[in-house]
């Protein structure tokens, strides 16, 4: 897969996942189902839901930098580090939606899954195409 089709397909779900948790913040959808049974009041559900939207915004925005379809305010040495926190804390995030209470997040363990591939091929596509452009240098 190429790395601009993986960045695409993660803005999207990233786009997708937003609308869901927007729907969780203005009580379209209960909060009970999310976050493994553990908000207790709505405040809490607010402070979560705000820092995971925080969070998604800043992924997509990396994302956005990496695919550069924005101008590169941080170097791509940053932005790789970043995507690599993010690959480890899907990977995390999946083995927590497999081992949640509720049902329903379990599902969730397919969405962090297929984060943490994107993200893998996002990180190793450009290393293999550095690699790939200096064994042609002269």
């Amino acid at each position: 897969m190429d790395k601009r089709i993986a960045i695409k397909i993660m803005l999207w779900l990233i786009v997708a996942i937003t609308i869901f948790h927007i729907a969780i913040l203005f009580k379209v959808i209960p909060y009970e189902i999310t976050w493994s049974g553990r908000l207790k009041s709505d405040a809490e559900m607010y402070v979560f839901e705000l820092i995971f939207l925080a969070i998604n915004f800043f992924l997509g925005f990396v994302l956005l930098i990496k695919g550069e379809y924005v101008k590169q305010i941080v170097s791509l040495k940053i932005v790789n580090i970043v995507l690599w926190t993010f690959l480890v804390l899907f990977v995390l995030n999946t083995i927590g939606n497999i081992v949640a209470k509720i049902n329903f997040e379990k599902y969730f363990a397919v969405i962090t899954f297929s984060f943490s591939i994107l993200i893998w091929v996002i990180l190793n596509k450009g290393k293999r195409l550095r690699k790939h452009n200096k064994s042609y240098s002269v």
